[in-house]
């Protein structure tokens, strides 16, 4: 099913997103918080490649902001800044892969239970409010 780089791959990534979420809950713990990140970037790498990665990263000037972004919660984190560097590292993801989170949000809004829960007008406010704050003025969620 997978070659044994994608599976090497996604476990990388696994222990990144494990280590990332213990150094964020060891409040902020640095040493974790860098381990995380390394083992995050190399598990993507595994995954897709490294042109591919280079690609992913460097590939569209719509990106390059996020991937500056993220490369200086990285280095922020290194330097023993780790609150501000994960917020800074948080916003780099989240301008890297928000076209992705609109493909989940997408399934997670036709799907029965978590459906009703994001079509409430609390929840629908809030998602446009993230929508304009990132620079996509119109939703791409189904009415």
């Amino acid at each position: 099913m997978f070659s044994n780089d994608k599976k090497i791959g996604i476990g990388l990534t696994v222990f990144g997103v494990i280590f990332l979420f213990l150094g964020v809950i060891f409040l902020f713990d640095t040493s974790l918080l860098t381990l995380g990140n390394v083992l995050f970037v190399a598990g993507i790498m595994n995954i897709i490649g490294f042109w591919r990665t280079v690609k992913f990263f460097f590939g569209s000037p719509e990106k390059w902001w996020g991937t500056v972004m993220f490369m200086l919660g990285f280095v922020l984190v290194l330097i023993r800044w780790p609150v501000i560097g994960m917020c800074v590292e948080l916003y780099g993801i989240f301008k890297l892969f928000y076209r992705f989170w609109e493909k989940i949000l997408h399934f997670l809004y036709v799907t029965p239970v978590i459906g009703p829960v994001l079509r409430l007008p609390v929840v629908e406010r809030l998602g446009r409010m993230l929508s304009y704050l990132t620079g996509r003025r119109q939703s791409t969620l189904p009415e």
